[in-house]
């Protein structure tokens, strides 16, 4: 029999935020960065600021898939702390600048290891903007605090002969040294840099260290770097010789810097200038408490608040600050330019977090938004395209579709930012057309991208399409209407890679013929990181097209069921994203986020409640392993936050969000205009999740959505 929850009310009034934090609400105690940190998640735990440029957490020392993010739950080692990761994202980059405290003798094992140490999870905790770890073999207790530009470490020292190394030569996973320096400015303050090569391109980070008191002695050891025969550069490792008594505390404050040694210098004197290790993780907490304040919930289940407080965390990880305190930042085009009004910013995986990361930001951060639309214009001009999947000043071109798009014309529809709209609009039609870019040209010419032409050629023409509407819905807005109605009319190119003979999105030839032998559960090249199951569904800005070209309601409905309820067989090799799986349904990975909240559109809203209540409470858990999937740079948590409020955004630039079901009593998300928007569900529990009535501001109300407005 199903349960039903009795009522949902939904508020819009007029009612001002809570200026500040009450002083009894401390919402970081909320907040466990272990979630994630094993099985796929690929998190890491350490310490930093929201959206900040440092990162600063302990790497295990070993390379592999498990330790892409440095560090992996089940591990027993600790090889240094380094100030730059990756949230989850499965790319085995950064690890820059890692310092490493001993005593002497210490341990060192042949590489990848290096020096380490031994630690156990009995002597580890992390919280928000904090991180501590006791090294076994050295009795050395390790803290880590964090300001945007800033990592501040503290070590907390025997009596005994000890150094802190710094290797800059070391590398892990994609990541490969090209060139490092280190310099000592005076006997406690040293500055220099680190190039490398990886997932990021010519990367450059350069760096300038304070310990809080003078170092006894150094060394600084050199080793050429060869790359096919050829010097291409210098490994520095440098070794910093202390004698400390019982308790003594050094502090390492490091900040760091895309563009010089003399710009990272300004971001220490600005952000850190006292040796006060308290103050900084003081503030640390204020700022997360801040952020996390912007959405309040309660409810009777602690493991819930955990897991909404650290998917909140978890989704204001990245993207990045990439500008100095001076506004300075380095770009694609490898000069070094300015942001004036705005800060820069970096690290976007857009195909994974246009989904529900920048709608969601929209709400929270919308000043935020406008910088990060100003961060892909600047991109743009700089490189000729908006980015990809960009960081440190390179892009990556990982992952497939032109997803700056529908985070710009989000923002826009909805009024967020100060940026030039007609400079925006620009910058998206000439993504959309550059032919000679993963078959766009093909894909205008024939209506779909062809299989014997271009890799997946599925996912490009449907993600293509989605991205064509969203130009289509700004150059309408904007009164440009020979723009709109051509990308209007692209937007509707997913129907020529629909077989009706088939049933399924199918790949075609450059002479139209579709493949043969396709089966949707299989995973081929043509189809990203998913199968035909998956991608089925990709069609957000049409949904109802989709219901037609299925022959109606009924039989859709009946296909969204299988989706569910068809699992693999127990010899089917699935591959290393396709976690989380309900049937076919993979919430490991992104392409089928909104699939969920489609039930809404087939007057089956009571499937809907049931699956993404089923997702909440089976495959969001407090534990280390307790993510199905990787993070991908917050992706994972917006869902979990959008969905726990009661609604989420099918389609991402529609300012219309498909009820669920909540996951609290109650919910207030506190906008930035002032106003409070209030959810009440007061007999929600794990067992009575169906809706039986929703009333908004007061009044009876009959649709399956909200609207933006």
């Amino acid at each position: 029999m199903k349960r039903t929850l009795t009522s949902i009310l939904l508020l819009g009034a007029l009612v001002a935020c809570s200026p500040g934090i009450k002083e009894d609400s401390d919402l970081t105690r909320y907040v466990n960065p272990f979630i994630g940190t094993d099985f796929t998640g690929n998190t890491y735990p350490g310490a930093q600021a929201p959206f900040g440029m440092v990162q600063l957490s302990p790497d295990n020392g070993l390379p592999g898939w498990d330790r892409i993010s440095g560090y992996f739950y089940p591990d027993s080692t600790i090889a240094g702390f380094s100030h730059t990761h990756l949230s989850g994202t499965g790319a085995g980059d950064l690890y820059d600048i890692s310092f490493m405290p001993v005593t002497h003798p210490y341990k060192e094992a042949a590489a990848p290891l290096g020096i380490h140490s031994l630690f156990s999870h009995d002597d580890e905790e992390a919280t928000a903007g904090y991180y501590r770890v006791l090294l076994k073999d050295y009795t050395i207790n390790v803290e880590l605090t964090a300001t945007e530009r800033c990592g501040i470490q503290r070590y907390t020292f025997p009596e005994a002969d000890t150094s802190v190394f710094l290797d800059l030569k070391k590398a892990m996973n994609w990541d490969f040294t090209q060139d490092s320096y280190i310099e000592v400015v005076d006997g406690q303050t040293i500055r220099g840099y680190r190039f490398s090569d990886g997932w990021a391109r010519n990367q450059k980070i350069y760096f300038y260290t304070r310990f809080s008191r003078p170092f006894d002695s150094f060394e600084l050891d050199t080793t050429a770097i060869y790359h096919e025969g050829s010097r291409m550069g210098t490994g520095y490792v440098g070794r910093f010789d202390f004698k400390t008594g019982q308790g003594e505390q050094i502090l390492v404050n490091t900040a760091i810097s895309g563009v010089s040694m003399e710009g990272a210098q300004k971001n220490l004197q600005a952000e850190v200038p006292a040796d006060d290790f308290d103050l900084y993780r003081e503030k640390a907490r204020e700022l997360w408490n801040r952020q996390l304040a912007k959405i309040e919930v309660e409810g009777p289940n602690e493991d819930d608040k955990v897991n909404f407080y650290t998917a909140m965390y978890h989704s204001m990880i990245a993207p990045t600050i990439y500008s100095d305190v001076d506004g300075a930042y380095y770009g694609p085009d490898k000069q070094v330019h300015q942001a004036s009004g705005w800060v820069n910013y970096s690290t976007f995986s857009l195909w994974d977090t246009y989904r529900a990361s920048h709608p969601l930001f929209t709400y929270t951060e919308p000043e935020r938004t406008n910088d990060m639309v100003e961060s892909f214009l600047a991109f743009f001009d700089q490189n000729g395209r908006l980015p990809v999947w960009n960081f440190y000043g390179s892009e990556t071109d990982m992952m497939i579709g032109y997803h700056s798009v529908p985070v710009i014309v989000d923002a826009y529809l909805k009024g967020i930012g100060r940026f030039d709209a007609e400079r925006a609009l620009n910058a998206c039609v000439t993504a959309a057309n550059l032919d000679d870019y993963r078959a766009i040209g093909l894909y205008k010419e024939l209506g779909y991208v062809p299989y014997n032409k271009e890799e997946e050629s599925v996912s490009k023409t449907l993600e293509y399409a989605y991205d064509d509407y969203c130009i289509a819905r700004m150059a309408e807005k904007m009164g440009k209407t020979a723009i709109a109605e051509e990308f209007y009319r692209r937007s509707q190119f997913f129907r020529n890679v629909y077989n009706p003979e088939s049933g399924w999105m199918q790949p075609r030839d450059d002479a139209g013929n579709f493949i043969k032998g396709f089966d949707a559960k299989d995973y081929t090249e043509h189809i990203t990181e998913s199968n035909g199951w998956q991608y089925f569904w990709y069609v957000p800005q049409d949904v109802n097209g989709l219901i037609e070209l299925s022959g109606g309601k009924e039989p859709f409905a009946h296909k969204l069921d299988s989706m569910f309820t068809y699992y693999p067989a127990t010899e089917d090799e699935l591959p290393i994203f396709s976690t989380g799986m309900i049937g076919q349904y993979a919430h490991g990975n992104e392409p089928g986020h909104h699939v969920i909240y489609l039930f809404n559109a087939v007057d089956e809203p009571c499937k809907t409640q049931k699956y993404a209540a089923e997702v909440m409470h089976e495959l969001y858990f407090n534990a280390p392993d307790g993510l199905c999937g990787n993070e991908d740079c917050g992706q994972m948590s917006a869902w979990y936050i959008f969905s726990a409020m009661g609604f989420y955004p099918v389609d991402p630039v529609a300012g219309q969000y498909e009820i669920g079901t909540p996951l609290f009593r109650e919910m207030k998300l506190h906008l930035a205009n002032g106003k409070t928007f209030t959810v009440l569900a007061p007999e929600v529990s794990r067992k009575n999740i169906y809706i039986q009535s929703v009333k908004l501001n007061g009044k009876p109300y009959g649709k399956s959505y909200i609207t933006h407005e």
